[in-house]
């Protein structure tokens, strides 16, 4: 029998959600986009409603319309793992059932904003337990960059989430090699069975030589087919083939991620999108601005070098 474990292996987009000038969801091109990703060869999953997916400016209901979408769309045994971001642990509960209801496989449980300043780490057992309890399906904790303040939870924090076994793995996202490494021996130690996925775009090498069952990415919903290579030769110990890929990827993960000013991932990730003629606008809701004159400038250099068109 295939079990969660299994299926969270290898790469999983996080998809974008298009959107038409004035702001609203493009259900259409969301479908094309979704389809397009979700059946390149290698691909084993997706994860909507991430940061990718504008998850802080999107409704309940248009959230639960995303994982509607994506269930029609992607093929059956694509792994629908839908996010769940909200201030409020009883709302996030909400959308929890809702994501479930609308066939969503597993859920990825975002930190609220709020626990970026400082929160008891009482409050992270209880706003997971509460969304534990709100719905069925397996769920993974969601680590948080080390840049984002209290987000980033504290190792304690980390070891009381991998005890409860509802929480079947983590999105290890801290995008700083010492701390991901520090995290995946911390978690693998408390629990062997608890997946690790290395899901910081600008570092998948590393992350794949320490270790890692697979990875939530964003940069999959540009380039699926190189994601997907990249990972392949990893996994298979082709450590010169996956180097190569490496160096194609880099430019483009720095161009996405890492260029200042920061926070500007998703507005670049369309941007991208509109060059390659895959969505007709770059349109992002506010407060996020479009991508400038000199950000579609370095994308479409990076592009070029990574070979993707």
């Amino acid at each position: 029998m295939t079990t969660i474990a299994d299926r969270l292996r290898g790469i999983h987009a996080a998809t974008i959600v298009p959107m038409t000038a004035h702001f609203a969801v493009d259900e259409a091109r969301l479908a094309e986009h979704i389809a397009a990703v979700s059946h390149v060869p290698g691909i084993r999953g997706l994860l909507v409603n991430g940061h990718a997916g504008e998850n802080f400016v999107l409704s309940s209901a248009e959230k639960r319309r995303v994982v509607e979408i994506a269930r029609q769309v992607a093929p059956a045994e694509c792994l629908i793992c839908s996010g769940v971001n909200a201030e409020s642990s009883l709302k996030a509960a909400d959308d929890a059932r809702d994501a479930e209801a609308a066939g969503a496989d597993i859920l990825l449980i975002f930190p609220p904003n709020a626990f970026a300043l400082s929160h008891d780490p009482a409050a992270v057992l209880l706003h997971h337990e509460i969304i534990a309890e709100g719905c069925s399906l397996p769920l993974l904790v969601y680590g948080a960059p080390v840049g984002a303040g209290h987000m980033a939870y504290r190792p304690e924090v980390l070891t009381a989430l991998a005890a409860n076994p509802r929480f079947v793995g983590v999105k290890e996202g801290s995008w700083e090699v010492a701390t991901y490494e520090q995290n995946l021996r911390l978690l693998k130690a408390a629990r062997p069975d608890f997946v690790v996925m290395g899901s910081g775009d600008e570092h998948l090498l590393t992350s794949y030589i320490i270790g890692s069952a697979g990875s939530q990415v964003s940069l999959a919903a540009v380039a699926p087919e190189l994601c997907a290579a990249f990972f392949a030769a990893a996994d298979a110990g082709d450590w010169a083939e996956a180097r190569r890929l490496h160096e194609r990827i880099y430019p483009l993960a720095v161009a996405i991620y890492r260029d200042a000013p920061g926070g500007r991932a998703t507005a670049r990730l369309k941007a991208c999108l509109q060059l390659l003629g895959r969505l007709p606008n770059a349109v992002v809701r506010p407060p996020q601005p479009p991508a400038t004159a000199t950000e579609i400038a370095a994308l479409t250099t990076a592009l070029a070098a990574a070979g993707i068109s």
